[in-house]
């Protein structure tokens, strides 16, 4: 059918001559889902770590699918003391029998377990984590609210048999962490407290008592070993409890945080088990109070009988909101090398300050006298706290975890490497600071305890960025690997400097592909790197490290195999393609476009702008995203154009390209979006500017829906999942990051929110469609009811597609369909 367009354009334009049924297209769902499944990245090896067995064979395990099954396992693969490997492929075996899997999967998930899921963003079923002590081969990982452990002797006669960790009480047992240097000990969370298991004597005991067990939620606001949810679903910290690396007097000690949130909002959802019950959730609205953090210290000892003897918790001399009254956020915590000190990041509440803390261990002991109340001043002794590096932003500090302690001769010095962002792009710096003595004045610690820095290095530079996951040195050659960005934005590479030639950087991988997944053995001799390209599927190849001296131009990768052979997608798998445009700002902007797979040129093809729009996120890379994309290919597949666009604001274009969001999120983004969509279409000219919809979810949902406001006459429709509608009905950690709190930006809060432009939504018929998953404890449905209200009160048409039990993911493959099935009906009939 021709259609006749503005400007005389009489360029053809498609249309469905055929609507298919909502049968038809719940078919197509399930058909493509399938063919997409080979792609999907849960057969890709995650969660990869080595060791090193006796006879020079070095065992990687990882966590993947295997050909026959769709639940995660662990596998491992065994690489020869030679220089290549037998064989081309490296031949999976399985760690576990087989038939676990199907026995822990007949359990339901626990709710803990789904908010764990949920905040770690996991899209895969069975075994998602395990603990794995290298010295002795022991394997602990949780499955189905349990514990199992097996021990793997470094042989390869058969699969292994776990067994189950008993432990005396109910509850999820989450996050377990075996003894560094007893792997008979490990602990674990559950409901709320730590727990202790050892593995010889089957004993189990119960280490804090921060829950009273009862129902309220009211009545019991402590835990202990457990972030807030703003802690892991913004900061990306899973973990509250950390084992002492070493001990030299026999006693065993577990530093954990204890979280109080006495002045945080409970809400009510309905219960995920479909009883009709509510579940009672904390959540710190912007502008609200925050859960506190303090740390404190479990210590015990083994008596001759291996019982858990002498428990005793330590506590601060003074809490760290006395030491620190600016500290909002205990963001990262671990232990140093030498198991001297707990070293401690904390970060002010509009996350500008950041200051890494040493406290020696004689800083904890017994419950002291009542000190906690900000009239004391407190006094340092000797060396019991040091700041040892500080660091101010006047846009914001996006935590990252580039710290690595290097070992130093002078012990009145501690010497580190850090990553940050000073310089609009991250980077890396050597810091040496001196932690001899503190300094105060009046017995007041805020703002007299300054690091001394002697010397501080630039080891990267550039308009770039390290990515800011993880490093790894070769203390022995005095290398730091790393991964970064600078051979362009889009795609990830693994790179090497030494500490003895800052700024000589080495490229250690192939341009062409990025390498999104990166792991190196603890000796730095063994690399197993994940990549992939839009038009290959992810690779798995094993390296080792070739070295000839301590310069990084005698650095090279030598290929020992792959654990996933490379792969280009079936032809029905279109792959997308890039484009570059500098905006009328001077900024460079990526875009990408899955063409129809039914594309002939000189043909105009409605059009899906697929957004996202907010910080922390990247559409655009040089990426094969699989099952990521699924709806992308899904859209294709049904003779739609769509188009994904990186717009300023997004992620790994440095701190300024980033920050032009700062206070005013949800009026800029959509200008870059129109401009570039509308010189796609001008340059490609295969899209239909007249029938273009827009759909995303989460922050994309919200964009969604201020497309429809600000840009009627460009958006035809909009698909809005999951959608913010108030920044204030947000978490404090995200949005005062980006907005500053509500009392500081109520003109910021005001223009950013949907509920304020209500009036301006279309009045025709099948235009917005809201989707929403009922229980979603990230964006709660709250948000979506409040803008019905103001749709109803102001007359507005919309359609609204509810999932009663799903959260911010739609984790069920019947919901998953159904959405699917919904957008291309919704699309099908009015775009």
């Amino acid at each position: 059918m021709e259609t006749c367009n503005e400007g005389g354009d009489r360029t053809p334009s498609v249309t469905t001559n055929t609507r298919k049924t909502w049968s038809e297209l719940r078919t197509f769902v399930s058909d493509l889902r399938r063919k997409l499944s080979g792609a999907s990245d849960g057969s890709v090896p995650g969660s990869i770590t080595f060791r090193s067995l006796p006879d020079g064979r070095t065992r990687i395990y990882f966590l993947s699918s295997p050909s026959n099954g769709w639940e995660t396992t662990l596998m491992y693969v065994d690489i020869p003391d030679s220089d290549y490997a037998n064989g081309y492929r490296l031949y999976w075996q399985p760690v576990i029998e087989e038939n676990f899997q199907t026995v822990s999967s007949t359990k339901r998930l626990s709710k803990e377990e789904q908010l764990l899921w949920e905040r770690k963003r996991l899209a895969t079923w069975g075994i998602t984590s395990y603990e794995i002590h290298p010295d002795s081969g022991k394997l602990v990982f949780p499955a189905a609210s349990s514990l199992y452990q097996c021990i793997d002797r470094g042989v390869t006669a058969g699969p292994l048999f776990p067994s189950e960790i008993r432990v005396s009480t109910s509850g999820a047992k989450l996050c377990p962490q075996i003894c560094p240097w007893n792997n008979a000990l490990i602990a674990h969370t559950c409901s709320g407290d730590l727990y202790l298991s050892h593995s010889i004597t089957g004993s189990s005991i119960r280490l804090t008592h921060a829950r009273k067990g009862g129902k309220n939620l009211t009545d019991d606001p402590l835990t202990a070993g457990t972030p807030s949810y703003v802690m892991q679903e913004e900061f990306t910290r899973y973990i509250g409890y950390w084992w002492q690396p070493k001990s030299n007097d026999g006693v065993y000690r577990i530093v954990y945080e204890e979280v109080d949130e006495s002045d945080v909002k409970i809400f009510c959802f309905p219960s995920t088990s479909n009883t009709g019950e509510i579940d009672e959730f904390r959540f710190p609205r912007a502008g609200t109070s925050n859960a506190k953090s303090n740390l404190k210290m479990v210590q015990f000892r083994l008596a001759k009988t291996l019982h858990i003897v002498d428990i005793l918790i330590l506590e601060l001399q003074y809490p760290l909101h006395i030491m620190f009254p600016w500290m909002e956020y205990m963001v990262r915590v671990g232990w140093t090398p030498d198991a001297q000190y707990v070293w401690v990041q904390l970060l002010d509440r509009k996350q500008q300050r950041l200051e890494l803390v040493l406290l020696s261990i004689d800083n904890f002991c017994e419950p002291p006298p009542n000190v906690y109340n900000s009239e004391n001043h407190f006094t340092p002794s000797s060396a019991s706290v040091q700041v040892i590096y500080s660091e101010q932003s006047s846009i914001w500090i996006i935590v990252n975890d580039l710290l690595y302690f290097l070992p130093s001769d002078d012990p009145t010095q501690v010497k580190f490497i850090w990553g940050s962002e000073e310089s609009n792009f991250r980077h890396l710096y050597l810091i040496t600071t001196s932690i001899a003595g503190i300094s105060s004045e009046n017995g007041k610690l805020d703002g007299t305890l300054q690091p001394r820095v002697i010397s501080k290095l630039a080891l990267t530079q550039g308009d770039w960025e390290v990515l800011g996951k993880k490093l790894w040195v070769d203390e022995t050659n005095s290398i730091v690997y790393f991964c970064g960005l600078r051979e362009g934005p889009l795609e990830q590479h693994v790179y090497a400097v030494s500490l003895h030639r800052p700024l000589e950087i080495r490229l250690l991988t192939r341009p062409g592909y990025s390498y999104n997944s990166i792991y190196f053995n603890k000796e730095c001799t063994m690399l197993v790197a994940v990549y992939s390209s839009i038009k290959t599927l992810p690779t798995c190849q094993v390296f080792k490290i070739s070295r000839t001296d301590w310069t990084v131009e005698s650095i090279y990768l030598i290929p020992v195999g792959y654990l996933l052979e490379p792969s280009s997608p079936e032809t029905e798998i279109f792959a997308p393609e890039i484009y570059t445009h500098k905006i009328s700002s001077g900024d460079t902007i990526y875009s990408m476009i899955f063409k129809p797979h039914n594309f002939q040129p000189g043909v105009k093809y409605p059009t899906i702008l697929n957004v996202y729009g907010g910080p922390e996120v990247q559409l655009v890379s040089n990426t094969f995203k699989g099952m990521r994309h699924l709806r992308m290919h899904m859209l294709a597949a049904q003779g739609y154009c769509v188009v994904l666009i990186d717009s300023r604001g997004s992620h790994h274009r440095g701190l300024i390209f980033e920050s032009h969001l700062k206070h005013r999120m949800g009026t800029v983004e959509l200008n870059d979006q129109v401009e570039v969509l509308k010189w796609l279409a001008e340059t490609t000219g295969f899209i239909d500017l007249s029938r273009v919809a827009l759909h995303g979810w989460s922050y994309g949902g919200y964009l969604s829906l201020m497309g429809l406001i600000q840009y009627p006459e460009v958006f035809k429709l909009a698909i809005a999942g999951a959608p913010v509608t108030y920044w204030k009905y947000y978490d404090t950690g995200y949005t005062e990051r980006y907005m500053d709190l509500p009392q500081n930006n109520p003109q910021g809060y005001m223009t950013g929110s949907i509920l304020t432009y209500v009036n301006k939504f279309p009045d025709e018929e099948n235009r917005l469609l809201i989707i929403h998953g009922l229980i979603d404890e990230n964006v709660h449905f709250f948000h979506t009811s409040q803008l019905i209200n103001a749709l109803v009160k102001c007359g507005k048409p919309y359609q609204l597609q509810v999932y009663p039990t799903e959260r911010h993911s739609l984790r069920s493959l019947n919901a998953s369909k159904h959405y699917e099935t919904t957008l291309l009906s919704f699309l099908q009939n009015h775009l």
